[in-house]
Formats: C-alpha cells, sequence, structure tokens
C-alpha cells in the first residue's frame, strides 16, 4: 500500500516543482566551487563524515520543503484508525519528498562535478590545499560541495 501511495504521488514531479531550491542550491554550489577554503575543508573528511553531511543536508532539505508546505498530517486524540492513517500519509510524504530530494542531490553532485572539472585549476588548488587534483580530490570536492549547496538550496527555497 505504501508504495503506491509514494507511485501516486509521483516523486519524479517533485523535481521541477523544487526550482527555486534547486536555483538557489547550483548558485551555492558554484561559488562554493572555487573558495579555497571550501577546497581545504573538503580534504578533510573522511567518508563517513561525508555520508553524514549529505545525510543531514538531505534531511534537512526534506524536512523544510515538508514543514514550509505543510504537508504534515496531524491527528488530535482520533481513533487508532485515524492515527494509522495519518502514520501511512506522513511515510508516504517522507519517502515521495525524500525521492524527489535525492534525485535533486545527485544532478547537483554530478553537475558540481562537471563545474570543478571545469574550473578548478590544478595548480592552484595544489599550492592552496598541498594535495594534487586528482579523480578523488575532485569527487570528495563535489560531494561535500553538493552537501552545503543542498542546505543553500533549503535555504533559498524559502526565500
Amino acid at each position: 500500500m505504501l508504495v503506491g501511495m509514494v507511485r501516486a504521488n509521483r516523486p519524479w514531479r517533485l523535481v521541477p516543482g523544487l526550482s527555486k531550491a534547486l536555483a538557489a542550491a547550483l548558485a551555492t554550489g558554484a561559488i562554493a566551487t572555487v573558495y579555497s577554503t571550501v577546497w581545504s575543508l573538503a580534504a578533510s573528511p573522511s567518508t563517513p563524515r561525508l555520508v553524514i553531511a549529505m545525510a543531514g543536508s538531505v534531511g534537512l532539505m526534506i524536512g523544510w520543503l515538508i514543514v514550509d508546505a505543510n504537508l504534515w498530517h496531524r491527528t488530535g486524540r482520533g481513533s487508532p484508525e485515524e492515527r494509522q492513517r495519518a502514520r501511512l500519509y506522513n511515510t508516504s510524504t517522507v519517502l515521495t519528498v525524500g525521492i524527489g530530494v535525492l534525485v535533486c542531490y545527485v544532478g547537483l553532485l554530478f553537475i558540481n562535478l562537471l563545474w570543478a572539472l571545469f574550473i578548478l585549476n590544478d595548480q592552484v588548488f595544489a599550492s592552496m590545499t598541498r594535495n594534487p587534483l586528482h579523480a578523488t580530490e575532485y569527487w570528495t570536492l563535489s560531494w561535500f560541495v553538493a552537501s552545503v549547496a543542498t542546505v543553500g538550496g533549503a535555504l533559498g527555497s524559502g526565500l
């Protein structure tokens, strides 16, 4: 039933509806990619910290979108059936919005990667971070920037 509800919500149609958030996230990502402070920050976190940053930023965006659009179903002291129905609606909402946000995050990650490949100079990067610019650094920077930009997108979508 839950899968059917999520499919009926058509999470793939959420992505165009997030245009303000995506625009803010893309702007944040484009600017963050060229700052040497962000390069240093992106060079230091381990994979678990990057995963936590990603989960936190995606969770923040999901929460913000649900609160901002007033999508949470509340039940007072209703019957157990009403409370169960509200839990089902809320779970399908979180999953629907979550799928849409994850699609946006992955798109943002790859756009940031392409932007970094185009804009970054390996000599400048190496002089600032003391690390050569290889595929791992491009990937880590893009991953870190996608998380930062997702938070920027959440903030930007509220403007």
